[in-house]
């Protein structure tokens, strides 16, 4: 898939030293086709890795897809610089009269908070409410997840006794759902979090359904009977040394964080991490976008 990307954003040059087809403003506008439009917003700390993880993992499909990055309006973004919000980012004041194909909601660093405490938690219910009439699907991840699933369907989400962080293997619990399709029986993800989302809590809603857990790390992947709700708890967009970012900064810190599990040779947190999801995240973002997405949408995007 050609991702549409502003010229000058800084992913663009990294996608392309990976060989990953992106598509410049210009060339996309002389293609006579109308492109996805999917809205990001991104609530993580350091937003241009995630913008690059992102536009990494949805590269894998033949769809022309144009990203727009949405941001909370108060809530000051400490890791990122001011230009490069002001450039490549929007308010929800900015889009909420439009209409969008898809949107992901990623996780953010506040999940050892209530909800309610989380000062942008207002403005966070007032987009998960306005996606339900002007976007197609909404997939959530980590964070994002647990709080979708919290303010859709009231689901809490409780503490670990230890930050759960490593890649664990899942089973696939249902293989007929497109959004899994061509998935093996068992795959491994990222997980890095305190907290989790339940499965008796998630069963007690018949209009969701459970498509893959794991073990060690619980409920992987939910979705909503009609598609347009969709739940990873988890970090399938996480490149190879995410999470080896994580554990060395937190090291530094002095606090101590247990290695990474599955996740190095020799589980060596000086060795090179072993890249194992991969394929998993592509195909996860290639059917969502394919089914849930591109087969559902109107061709035509109205405004209010």
């Amino acid at each position: 898939m050609p991702i549409k990307v502003q010229n000058d954003l800084p992913a663009k040059a990294a996608l392309e030293n990976e060989n990953i087809f992106v598509m410049d403003e210009a060339r996309a506008m002389s293609q006579d086709i109308r492109p996805l439009e999917i809205l990001i917003l991104n609530l993580m700390p350091l937003k241009e890795e995630t913008e690059l993880q992102l536009l990494r993992v949805m590269s894998n499909t033949p769809l022309q897809v144009n990203c727009t990055f949405l941001m909370v309006s108060n809530h000051v973004a400490k890791n990122t610089s001011a230009s490069h919000l002001n450039k490549f980012y929007v308010y929800f004041d900015d889009i909420k009269k439009q209409k969008f194909d898809g949107m992901i909601i990623t996780g953010a660093p506040v999940e050892n908070m209530e909800y309610e405490e989380i000062h942008y938690w207002d403005e966070l219910t007032k987009i998960m409410e306005w996606s339900r009439r002007h976007v197609t699907s909404t997939l959530h991840l980590c964070w994002g997840a647990q709080a979708g699933l919290y303010y859709h369907y009231g689901i809490p989400k409780y503490e670990r006794e230890t930050k759960l962080s490593g890649v664990y293997r899942h089973k696939l619990l249902h293989r007929r759902e497109p959004l899994v399709r061509s998935l093996d029986d068992y795959f491994y993800c990222p997980h890095s979090r305190y907290t989790e989302v339940r499965r008796e809590d998630i069963q007690k809603h018949p209009e969701l359904e459970i498509l893959a857990e794991s073990e060690e790390a619980g409920v992987f992947l939910v979705i909503s009977k009609d598609g347009r709700q969709i739940f990873i708890q988890g970090h399938p967009e996480y490149d190879r040394m995410t999470l080896a970012n994580e554990y060395h900064r937190d090291l530094n810190k002095g606090l101590n964080p247990t290695v990474p599990c599955n996740y190095y040779e020799n589980n060596d947190p000086f060795s090179s991490p072993i890249l194992s999801w991969r394929n998993m995240s592509g195909t996860i973002y290639s059917n969502w976008l394919n089914y849930y997405v591109y087969q559902v949408t109107p061709y035509t995007l109205e405004t209010e």
